[in-house]
């Protein structure tokens, strides 16, 4: 028997079907969700939202995940990688702006010229910085040597996104090789863990296949590997990959971002400590998508730094929003955002995870 919202919301731990009840609350029920989830955001993290400047430093990839538009098989994608000087310039703009933080995001790869020229730009930048600057990497899979020649050289932060935590779904969207392997994947995430990072993950939700109850084990994944941080946010489809066949079977964009929304609350109200990004694919259905996120359990949010003439070929799926703004006039229209959500700006901090601090005995 399916037990009341109202006694799910007042548990402290929540099995599966109560994680499946909530995701499966209609639109009078989830303003119940939202406002407990605003309620422990407040107490636990409270209104602070953290700056992640992002770099979109490549669009080279090695790999050929069915749903990306950066896949290694799109022919139709121009490649570029940003100067070493170009990132600088945007480092330092965090920097002298008070960001507090950066991301340094790229599509997969693992040659030695990559992972050196990673390695110089987080030294430049942490020399620039007087080690000021807050580093996180979304690299993907690498060595463990490799994770610790980062985390040496001034990163201290990693997202590496499962995507979907059921083996049998993450086979349906990557090819079966030894690049695309759902145990590799979570050697990684516990490789970053070792190495002493804070680690990452996230998934996308309203994909073919997926169904509610997927999500729900999604959750309960991040609460079992005991997350410091979470980034994810709705599917959306990209024309030159495999996934655009199944558009047709996909729920509508408006249901996969308010399923989107109900994820992040009810991570929110399961996870209290933990770093939320309201991602950049929620503004991409919704113009108020991000301070929606923010309302309802987001707690970091990213200005994009690359510079404009490269965004428009880092589309990982359609309809990316803010292409072609520049550095300057992201952060106004995210200050105004941000503000409007009932947040303030955590400038200067690096806003780490309290869930981080707290596992490793720190206050």
């Amino acid at each position: 028997m399916t037990k009341p919202l109202e006694q799910i919301l007042s548990q402290d731990s929540f099995n599966k079907n109560d994680l499946v009840t909530l995701l499966n609350a209609d639109e009078q029920q989830r303003q119940l969700i939202f406002a407990k989830a605003a309620e422990i955001k407040e107490k636990y993290v409270g209104k602070k939202v953290f700056y992640r400047g992002l770099i979109e430093f490549s669009n080279l990839c090695g790999k050929n995940c069915y749903y990306c538009g950066i896949r290694a098989g799109n022919k139709n994608a121009h490649r570029y990688e940003v100067t070493p000087e170009e990132v600088m310039e945007a480092a330092r703009y965090a920097w002298e702006n008070k960001f507090g933080s950066i991301v340094i995001q790229a599509g997969e790869r693992s040659d030695k010229n990559f992972v050196r020229r990673i390695s110089e730009v987080l030294k430049q930048i942490r020399e620039m910085s007087k080690g000021e600057l807050g580093i996180t990497l979304s690299l993907g899979e690498q060595t463990e040597k490799t994770y610790r020649e980062w985390f040496e050289s001034g990163a201290h932060r990693y997202l590496l996104r499962i995507e979907v935590s059921n083996p049998e779904l993450y086979g349906k969207y990557h090819p079966n090789d030894k690049k695309h392997d759902y145990q590799k994947r979570i050697e990684s995430l516990q490789l970053l863990r070792k190495v002493g990072y804070q680690v990452g993950t996230g998934v996308m939700i309203g994909l073919p296949f997926q169904t509610t109850e997927d999500l729900a084990d999604d959750l309960i994944f991040f609460r079992d590997f005991d997350i410091d941080m979470v980034g994810m946010g709705p599917y959306i489809e990209h024309e030159h990959t495999p996934m655009y066949q199944y558009k047709d079977q996909l729920m509508s964009k408006i249901d996969r971002f308010y399923l989107s929304l109900k994820m992040v609350a009810v991570l929110r109200i399961m996870m209290k400590d933990i770093n939320i990004a309201a991602t950049t694919a929620m503004q991409a259905i919704d113009p108020l998508g991000r301070e929606k996120a923010i309302k309802v359990g987001a707690n970091i949010i990213m200005p994009n730094l690359t510079p404009t003439s490269y965004r428009e070929d880092y589309l990982l799926y359609e309809d990316k929003p803010c292409t072609d703004e520049d550095a300057e006039e992201c952060k106004r229209c995210l200050e105004a955002r941000i503000h409007m959500a009932g947040g303030e700006i955590g400038y200067g901090e690096w806003g780490d995870s309290k869930h981080f601090r707290k596992r490793k005995g720190e206050n």
